[in-house]
């Protein structure tokens, strides 16, 4: 009997130990917590999802999840935590990352603590004593915004002069479209009261004289930018792990460089092929770098990631910032222009025919392309452009794209219906400058600003952005802001344009992916597509609407690999 028992454990451990190991395990399984699909117009939730090799394996019960187990397999317990599909940033500007710890932050409040002018000078001053900048080089702060400064009281030349008389000075506005230089970087960039001000350009003078004396705006600033001082290429590579890590923390995994010159696009390329990125980067280079581009870049190259790196197609900047009375609109501001104009509606960058003619040149090399556009104005050129370009097809699928569109009217968004344009809204305006809004365009337009559920409502495919670094990436901010359109005056914009937490996470994953012919690899878990993962602390969809930007990123995972938290 001794000897049967003993013969029975022995095939027992035989069978346990000749048990087949799973065909085909996951090298990962998340489960324990809210898992959102993003699959379909409505929340959907799964118990567990299973990646393999960067993609996912399996999407479905925890229970048929576990079967895929493998000894090596890892099991991740969420402990209750949300886990999304990565975020996809529809619009910033990814090479601001780098330069984020070289410049002064001089944004105001809630962003920054520049307030004032003496606020800005504080924080250049800082810069210039944290980073030991010596006398004759140039201190660069970013974030200026003149419609929040009290009184009415501007950044000039003059305040510059006399807080940093042996330094080259510049100081960036909130909108990127613009500077405001001292004396000496006047002299650097050769701006004195003989420069002209170009067709789209703006330069604020001295009162009473010629002489340049506040903002550099659009086309006039577009050459400083150009020449600005910038690190070597060797530097801006060291930077690409911390800029990226900006993006990771803030749960996105596919980054967009929304205005790319020539020199970024090559240094891009080569961290790419250094193996240096680990987030998507998405560029969109200017259409004044068109011709220089494409010995270098032809058509043919863009839309196919090299090592997380792709061009994405052509930029072109219709006009300016409603903020900075730079849009281009139909009808006048109410408080007239930055240089002191009157019965001003702003301004294209160039006329009608040359927007036609930038575009049937991108449409025919066959890219995509983005415009910028905020004023209504700026979008009928969008429009009128699109209709000259598309050689009698304006309703092809182009997943042409309006960036910012922000005052969209409604005839122009059965337009972007019936042409299939993609609008990129930007619902963070709601509270960071829909006092300034309200102010230069009145309420009827400041509320309708960003109209996103008019947009769903037609049809229409949104994404929303931050447009980085105008204000920070923090994309629970942007769902937040696009759920509660609240001011900083805690004064609702715009109450019939909220939209759902749903439809704000849709427009950073779903619809971002759709905006970059991604949709079959990113924006939702689907098994094939890209282990592209955030796990939130707190689920958008459950909290209170007003709870939601408090919400924090525990960890950003790009193709199965941590790249932020845990």
């Amino acid at each position: 009997m001794k000897k049967e028992i003993i013969l029975v454990l022995l095939l027992i451990t035989t069978l346990i130990s000749c048990k087949k190991e799973v065909e085909n395990p996951a090298d990962l399984i998340y489960f324990g917590g809210d898992i959102i699909t993003m699959e379909g117009d409505q929340a959907q939730y799964v118990e567990a999802i299973a990646v393999k090799s960067g993609k996912i394996l399996f999407v479905g019960s925890k229970a048929e999840a576990e079967k895929l187990k493998g000894s090596n397999t890892e099991m991740r317990d969420l402990k209750g935590k949300t886990l999304l599909p990565g975020f996809i940033d529809p619009h910033s500007h990814f090479m601001s990352s780098l330069a984020m710890n070289s410049q002064a932050n001089c944004q105001p409040a809630p962003a920054g603590e520049a307030n004032s002018v003496e606020g800005i000078i504080k924080a250049l001053k800082k810069l210039k004593e944290d980073k030991k900048i010596p006398d004759g080089e140039t201190i660069i702060g970013y974030g200026y915004d003149d419609n929040a400064m009290p009184n009415g009281r501007l950044l000039n030349r003059d305040d510059l002069d006399n807080a940093f008389p042996n330094n080259p000075v510049m100081v960036i506005h909130v909108s990127m479209h613009g500077v405001v230089l001292n004396s000496k970087s006047m002299a650097i960039y050769n701006i004195n009261d003989k420069t002209p001000t170009v067709p789209g350009g703006i330069i604020v003078r001295k009162p009473g004289t010629n002489e340049p004396y506040g903002l550099i705006m659009e086309m006039s600033y577009l050459p400083i930018f150009a020449a600005m001082p910038k690190p070597s290429i060797e530097t801006q590579l060291s930077q690409l792990k911390e800029g990226q890590m900006f993006y990771a923390a803030a749960g996105i995994t596919t980054a967009q460089e929304g205005a790319t010159h020539m020199d970024e696009v090559t240094m891009l390329d080569r961290g790419a092929k250094e193996g240096k990125l680990f987030i998507d980067v998405i560029s969109y280079p200017l259409f004044t770098e068109m011709d220089t581009l494409f010995k270098v870049y032809p058509p043919k190259v863009f839309g196919k990631y090299n090592n997380h790196f792709k061009l994405g197609g052509i930029k072109i900047t219709i006009d300016g910032s409603p903020q900075g009375r730079t849009a281009y609109f139909t009808t006048p501001y109410l408080t007239g222009g930055p240089g002191g104009e009157t019965n001003w509606c702003g301004q294209p960058s160039f006329n009608q025919d040359e927007g036609n003619k930038l575009l049937k040149r991108i449409y025919d090399a066959g890219l995509q392309s983005g415009f910028h556009a905020n004023g209504d104005a700026a979008i009928d050129m969008c429009i009128k452009a699109h209709e000259f370009a598309s050689a009698g097809n304006p309703t092809k699928e182009r997943r042409t794209i309006i960036v910012h569109a922000q005052f969209a009217r409604e005839d122009q968004l059965d337009k972007f219906v019936e042409y299939k344009l993609i609008p990129s809204f930007y619902t963070e305006h709601t509270y960071f400058f829909a006092d300034t809004h309200i102010k230069n365009r009145g309420k009827d337009q400041a509320f309708f600003i960003s109209p996103f559920k008019t947009a769903l409502d037609k049809g229409l495919r949104p994404t929303n952005h931050t447009d980085f670094n105008v204000v920070p990436i923090n994309q629970m901010f942007v769902i937040w802001s696009a759920v509660n359109r609240i001011s900083r005056d805690g004064v609702v914009i715009g109450a019939d344009q909220r939209i759902s937490p749903y439809q704000a996470l849709q427009a950073i994953t779903t619809n971002a992916a759709y905006q970059y012919f991604e949709e079959n690899n990113k924006g939702s878990l689907k098994v094939g597509k890209l282990a592209d993962l955030v796990v939130l602390d707190k689920n958008p969809i459950k909290v209170a609407a007003m709870d939601i930007k408090g919400i924090n990123v525990v960890e950003t995972i790009k193709e199965g690999k941590t790249i932020f938290g845990k």
